[in-house]
């Protein structure tokens, strides 16, 4: 033990003294102001990256220890440290490099190399605990758990820990697979997907730091709280160019979190609704019922219905979006009332066969028309440039517009642009079905290019006198005498200084080139269809559980959400181990399980709690006194509690709101209201169930239901 403390003190001395030289790497990179700024940025980026990873190592430096059969032994532990003396060999293992991989997968049958594993149980740098695995000997290759069990027992925080300290072997062959394209892991409750989700993306960054880091991932969950509790996870990995957001913010500027009722939630969310939205468009691009006078300074013109209509089929055959080709719609009407105006304007001393003449004349009245009031308003009347709030909100809160477009009445309100998560995926396919509302902002290019073609200038000038001077020189120009044109404009041009994680929420064309989704299960066709275009490389880890399936858009079947995009490039994993959930809490959701699903396993536990989940049943208007007397009892424990329950209970939050999160003790109010809600409220109800690690209780009023009979008595 003195021996391991005393090296894992040296490991924290080289931490330092590294740390100590990155930051002053990074305070004269940012003091530098003799080289070009682009050079400059990159020397910052990369001593910060630097500073990032060294500053999050203090927690857990050092976990663990491999001795090779034939001599030898590395440490591992959360980064990678090197002897800048011996060749920069490994001191330190990152527990993502191929060497520390042994750790989590080595056993007494497929040793690997190894002939012992010592864990490490350390306490702020110390180390006050270590097992030992020993490969040599007969039995002695059983896994030790002290590790596992000490974490998983450990009273819950604020959010979700990182695990590299005990990722299992099942879990460490999902983190490190080699598969491009998609992958799916599927666990029930307590099994890990999400935080072994989260160090796959670690994983990745370490293994693709040039590919991922300039488009960067996203993860995708299911509600604010839950990013909230897996926030911590990356950065304490050292790595921070993630975008974390729920389907309700996939569209930049719009953080929806209402939901719509399960029959309009579930139409918003087919692919059936595609039709709606292209009909809805359509109906916008209308005929004039009576012609539209269009009075000019010379002539009186008007837009029949004639030639809108060749106009508006001209348009669509364009292939363009909406916006875009209202100037095609514009190009048609225009022509058709040049050629009506030429004549008449010109009153017989214009022909045909003068081109130059004819085209002058339809120029000045092109001309007119621009700035002709009445005829953009004809135009708007006729082919609108629209946004996507606009068309959208205007759909939802009108029943002639939803009748036109062939959408049930059921999507009808009050408040059209009252924004719900079902509503987010209609809103980013409609950016691409109208295309932008005016010309792209190319501004700040233009303004590079119109400072680089003078820098140009400025150094042909500078060429030409430097040439002068060498007329009669010997010598010839060297490379670091020249400066390119970018980097003189460089100097005159404001930079984007916006890291990535900024500059990816504000642009919605942004591309990844990673994506995680969790609990994939509840998302929708269309929910696919943004993240499909949110990474077009279809690179994704998708985890979830089809038997928590709440949403009715929701999958049924992960074939069925990814053949259409990627086929034949998917691959599935299964969690089988529950890591949070004690066994006498998972028999009781078991049967819940069992009720609505049926063929699905439910995961077993890993550890016993010694404590029964109990019940009581109390009056109706004794509800709110047993959840306050939970919350006093809770108030005195270390560690975190919920109740999750109605509405209508003070205090209390839906089961749907607790996804993907875990707590010490769980309180369960009114389960028989609960599956009042058929299929989708057993899902809740085995949700409610699975959030607890140590204690569960459950409180109703009406007859306890009979998957809970088991329950005793609270």
């Amino acid at each position: 033990m003195r021996a391991e403390r005393e090296h894992v003190r040296g490991l924290y001395a080289r931490l330092d003294a590294e740390r100590a030289r990155a930051r002053g790497v990074l305070a004269g990179a940012l003091r530098d102001e003799g080289v070009p700024i682009v050079q400059r940025d990159d020397a910052v980026r990369i001593a910060g990256r630097e500073v990032r990873r060294l500053d999050v190592a203090d927690s857990g430096l050092c976990f663990g220890r491999l001795d090779a059969v034939g001599g030898g032994r590395q440490y591992v532990g959360r980064i990678g440290l090197f002897d800048e003396e011996d060749d920069y060999e490994p001191v330190l293992l990152d527990w993502r490099a191929p060497a520390a991989r042994a750790f989590y997968t080595a056993t007494g049958a497929h040793p690997e190399g190894v002939r012992r594993r010592r864990q490490f149980l350390t306490r702020g740098r110390r180390v006050v605990e270590f097992t030992d695995e020993d490969f040599a000997r007969p039995g002695g290759g059983a896994r030790g758990d002290a590790a596992l069990l000490a974490a998983v027992n450990a009273p819950r925080g604020e959010g979700m820990r990182d695990i590299v300290a005990t990722i299992q072997s099942e879990q460490d062959e999902v983190i490190r697979l080699d598969h491009p394209g998609v992958l799916v892991v599927e666990g029930g409750p307590g099994t890990g997907k999400t935080v072994v989700a989260l160090h796959r993306v670690a994983y990745l960054l370490y293994t693709q730091r040039e590919q991922m880091e300039r488009h960067g991932v996203l993860v995708v969950g299911p509600n604010p709280a839950f990013l909230h509790h897996i926030g911590r996870v990356l950065p304490s990995l050292g790595e921070s160019d993630v975008v974390f957001t729920t389907t309700g913010g996939l569209v930049p500027g719009l953080r929806a979190t209402a939901e719509d009722d399960q029959g309009a939630a579930a139409v918003k969310g087919s692919l059936g609704v595609l039709d709606v939205l292209r009909a809805a468009i359509a109906d916008r691009q209308s005929l004039p019922a009576e012609p539209l006078p269009v009075e000019l300074s010379d002539v009186a013109l008007r837009i029949d219905a004639a030639t809108a209509e060749w106009a508006r089929q001209e348009a669509r055959d364009s292939g363009l979006p909406h916006n875009q080709a209202r100037a095609v719609f514009t190009e048609v009407i225009t022509y058709v009332l040049t050629e009506r105006a030429i004549p008449r304007v010109g009153r017989g001393w214009v022909s045909r066969d003068d081109k130059a003449a004819w085209e002058e004349l339809r120029a000045d009245l092109l001309a007119e028309l621009a700035d002709d009031e009445a005829f953009t308003a004809a135009l708007d009347q006729l082919w609108p440039v629209l946004t996507p709030q606009e068309l959208l909100g205007e759909l939802l809160s009108s029943p002639e517009r939803l009748r036109a477009a062939g959408a049930p009445a059921s999507l009808l309100r009050a408040d059209g642009e009252a924004w719900t998560v079902s509503d987010v995926p209609l809103l980013d396919e409609l950016f691409d079905l109208l295309g932008p509302t005016g010309p792209e902002d190319r501004t700040a290019e233009r303004e590079w290019r119109a400072e680089a073609e003078y820098a140009a200038g400025v150094l042909e000038i500078l060429a030409v006198d430097r040439r002068d001077d060498l007329m009669d020189d010997e010598d010839h120009l060297l490379p670091q005498d020249m400066v390119y044109a970018a980097d003189l404009a460089d100097r005159f041009v404001e930079r984007d200084t916006r890291d990535l994680v900024e500059r990816a929420t504000a642009d919605r064309s942004w591309t990844y080139r990673h994506v995680v989704v969790d609990e994939a299960q509840e998302l929708s066709e269309m929910d696919w269809r943004v993240l499909m275009r949110r990474c077009p490389n279809r690179s994704f880890t998708i985890v979830g559980d089809l038997a928590q399936r709440r949403s009715p858009a929701g999958a049924r079947s992960w074939s069925s959400v990814l053949d259409r995009y990627v086929p034949g490039r998917w691959v599935y994993r299964a969690l089988t181990v529950n890591y949070r959930t004690p066994a006498e809490i998972m028999a009781v959701a078991a049967r819940v399980l069992a009720g609505f699903s049926p063929g699905t396993e439910p995961p077993e536990s890993v550890r016993a709690c010694g404590v029964r989940p109990w019940a009581r049943r109390v009056p109706e208007d004794e509800v709110a006194a047993a959840v306050a007397e939970f919350q006093r009892e809770e108030a005195g424990r270390e560690g975190t509690s919920v109740v999750i329950g109605p509405a209508c209970v003070p205090g209390a939050v839906a089961a749907a709101q607790t996804k993907g999160l875990e707590f010490d003790s769980v309180l369960v109010v009114a389960p028989e209201r609960i599956l009042a809600e058929g299929a989708r409220g057993q899902a809740e109800l085995y949700v409610a169930l699975t959030r607890a690690t140590q204690r569960l209780g459950v409180v109703h009023s009406g007859e306890l239901p009979e998957a809970l009979a088991g329950l005793v008595p609270g």
